[in-house]
C-alpha cells in the first residue's frame, strides 16, 4: 500500500481479525504498529480522538540523548537515545534537523565548567561515529556575549555548544502512521477502545466505538498493545502497571532576533530547562509536577512565572513578560513509579509489561527512543502469539517524504520549484521539512488553483493548499486537527483570526466529497 492517503477504513476493521491490535494512535503505537506490520504481523492501529493528539504533540520538539539524565548516571538511556538520533536523522532527514544549544556557565554553587566539559565529552562520546552534529566547543565570555548580547553577563564563565536535533512531533507520529500503512496495517482515528474483550482469561480484542457514526462493534485479535500512554490505565483498572503520571509544560514566545540556537538553562530551583527557536517563534519548557489524570494537563499561571522566571535569570536581554506569551501547551508523560524520587530524577527507562495474557502494554520511555523501544513491545506480542519474532527492520527503511540524496541540494531545488509556484520563500522552507517528497501533491494543488498557495494567517508559515492535503489525504476532520497538530498554527499565532478560513476550507472539502 501507499502510506498516503491515509484510509479511515473501518469496515476493514469490522470484518477482519488481527493479530495484534494496537491502542493508542501516538509515538509508540504507531511505531509499534509500523514495527508489527513490517514484520509480517496483520495490524489493525486505532486512536480515540487524532493522531498524536495526547502526550505526542505535547513534547520539547527533540530528537536529542538526554544531556541532563547524565547527571542521574543513566548512561545507558543516554547513549541508547544517541543511537535513535543517528537512526532517525538518517531515515527522517527532512523531520529530524540538527540544532545547536547552548549551555551558558555562572559562577555559583553548581558552576563547574570542568564537570559540564566532562560530561559534554562522555554525551560525544556516548553518540560515536556517524552523528548529524559536531562535537561540543567552548566559548569564552566575550564570544558568547558577542553572539547572544541578551545572555545575563554577570559572573558569566563562558559557554558550551553542543548539538542535538529537532523535529515536529505531531507531524512525525502522523508519518509514522503513514509507514505502518504502507505495510498493511488498517489505520483509523476517532474509534474508541471502550473495553478489552477477554475469553478464557486472555485478552483477545476490544469493544470499539467509531466516534464518527457511533456504531459499536468487536475487534478481535491474537494479541493487544495497550499503547494509550498516561491513559492506558483506564482499560485496565486494577489490573495497570503502578506509574507515576508527570505534566510538563511549555510556553511559545516571539523569535528571539537573529538567534537560530537553542539554550539549555536552569531555573531557580536547580530544574534544567529548554529555550528553543521553532517556526519562527520560540518554545520554553518544560516543567514537571505529578497529576492524577491526563486531563490534567493544562497549563497554569505558576507555570507560565516559572518559565519566565528562569528566562530573566539567564537571558535578561530578551525582557520577556507574560505579555509576550504567544501561547502554552501541556501534555502528561507515563513514568516508573519510584517512590521518594524527585521528579527530575525519576527514571525514563522503558519496560514493556504484560498486565494479562494476551495483553502487552509499555511503562517509561521517551519519543526520541520509541522506534527502538517499540522493537522490544512487538517482541512480546510475538511471544504472546507463539511465534518466533523475525528481525526489526524500520532502521533500514526510509520514512515517508524522506528525498534520495543529499538533502540540501534536494531542499534548494525543491524550495525554487515552491516559490515558483507562488509560495513565499519562509513557507517553501517549512513545506520541505515538513513534507518531504510529500511536498508534490501541495504543487498539484496549488496548480489546479494557484490561491491555494496563500498563507492561512500572516503570522504562520502554512498554505492553503496544506490544509487541502491534510482534509484529502492526513485523515484530519476538524479544525482543530488542521490547525494544532497537521499544522501548529493555534501554538504559532496570538487569536483565532485564521478559524473561519480554515472552517471555509473544510466545508468546501466535505461538500466535494458529498457530491463526488
Amino acid at each position: 500500500m501507499s502510506p498516503f492517503p491515509l484510509i479511515r477504513n473501518i469496515a476493514a476493521l469490522r470484518r477482519g481479525r488481527f493479530d495484534v491490535l494496537v491502542i493508542g494512535g501516538g509515538i509508540y503505537g504507531a511505531w509499534t504498529a509500523y514495527d508489527a506490520a513490517s514484520r509480517g504481523l496483520s495490524v489493525a492501529l486505532i486512536e480515540k480522538t487524532d493522531w498524536g493528539a495526547g502526550t505526542s504533540s505535547a513534547s520539547s520538539k527533540l530528537i536529542h540523548g538526554g544531556l541532563r539524565y547524565l547527571e542521574h548516571y543513566e548512561f545507558r538511556l543516554v547513549r541508547h537515545a544517541l543511537k535513535e538520533r543517528r537512526t532517525l536523522s538518517r531515515i527522517a532527514p527532512h523531520l529530524v534537523r540538527p540544532l545547536n544549544f547552548v549551555l551558558p556557565m555562572w559562577k555559583g554553587p553548581r558552576a563547574s565548567p570542568l564537570m559540564v566539559s566532562a560530561g559534554l565529552h562522555l554525551y560525544d562520546l556516548l553518540a560515536l561515529g556517524g552523528q548529524p552534529v559536531s562535537r561540543h566547543k567552548f566559548h569564552r565570555p566575550r564570544e558568547l556575549l558577542a553572539r547572544y548580547p541578551f545572555v545575563d553577563p554577570a559572573r558569566l564563565l563562558g559557554g558550551f555548544r553542543y548539538g542535538d536535533c529537532q523535529e515536529d512531533d505531531a507531524r512525525m507520529t502522523l508519518v509514522v502512521t503513514a509507514a505502518a500503512q504502507a505495510f498493511g496495517a488498517v489505520c483509523a482515528n476517532r474509534v474508541r477502545a471502550a473495553s478489552l474483550i477477554e475469553q478464557r482469561g486472555r485478552v483477545c480484542g476490544a469493544r470499539l466505538v467509531d466516534e464518527r457514526s457511533g456504531e459499536h462493534f468487536e475487534l478481535y485479535a491474537g494479541a493487544v498493545v495497550n499503547a494509550a500512554g498516561p491513559w492506558a490505565r483506564e482499560l485496565l483498572g486494577a489490573d495497570a502497571p503502578p506509574v507515576k503520571l508527570v505534566k510538563g509544560t511549555h510556553l511559545i514566545l516571539p523569535a528571539i532576533p537573529g538567534c537560530n540556537e537553542a539554550f539549555l538553562l536552569t531555573a531557580a530551583d536547580g530544574r534544567v530547562f529548554f529555550v528553543i527557536p521553532w517556526y519562527a517563534r520560540t518554545l520554553v519548557g518544560t516543567t514537571e509536577s505529578t497529576v492524577r489524570h491526563p486531563s490534567e494537563a493544562q497549563p497554569t499561571v505558576e507555570e507560565t512565572r516559572y518559565l519566565l522566571d528562569g528566562v530573566r535569570r539567564g537571558l535578561p536581554g530578551l525582557g520577556w513578560t507574560e505579555r509576550d506569551v504567544i501561547g502554552a501547551f501541556s501534555g502528561v508523560r507515563m513514568l516508573q513509579a519510584q517512590d521518594g524520587k524527585s521528579l527530575a530524577a525519576v527514571s525514563r527507562e522503558f519496560e514493556v509489561h504484560t498486565p494479562k495474557p494476551g495483553l502487552v502494554m509499555h511503562v517509561g520511555g521517551k519519543y526520541t527512543t520509541a522506534r527502538s523501544d517499540s522493537i522490544e513491545i512487538v517482541d512480546a506480542v510475538f511471544a504472546a502469539l507463539k511465534r518466533k519474532p523475525p528481525p526489526a527492520v524500520t532502521h533500514a527503511h526510509a520514512l515517508p517524504g524522506a528525498p534520495a540524496g543529499e538533502f540540501e541540494t534536494w531542499q534548494a531545488q525543491t524550495i525554487a520549484r515552491l516559490a515558483a509556484a507562488g509560495v513565499d520563500l519562509d513557507a517553501a522552507r517549512w513545506l520541505s521539512l515538513r513534507h518531504g517528497t510529500g511536498v508534490e501533491a501541495i504543487l498539484d494543488l496549488i496548480a489546479e488553483q494557484p490561491q491555494r498557495a496563500a498563507r492561512i494567517d500572516e503570522q504562520a508559515p502554512f498554505i492553503v493548499a496544506e490544509a487541502v492535503h491534510a482534509i484529502r489525504n492526513e485523515m484530519a476532520f476538524e479544525v482543530d486537527d488542521l490547525a494544532r497538530r497537521r499544522m501548529p498554527l493555534s501554538l504559532l499565532v496570538h487569536g483565532e483570526a485564521w478559524r473561519p478560513k480554515l472552517q471555509a476550507v473544510l466545508d468546501a472539502e466535505r461538500t466535494a466529497s458529498a457530491d463526488a
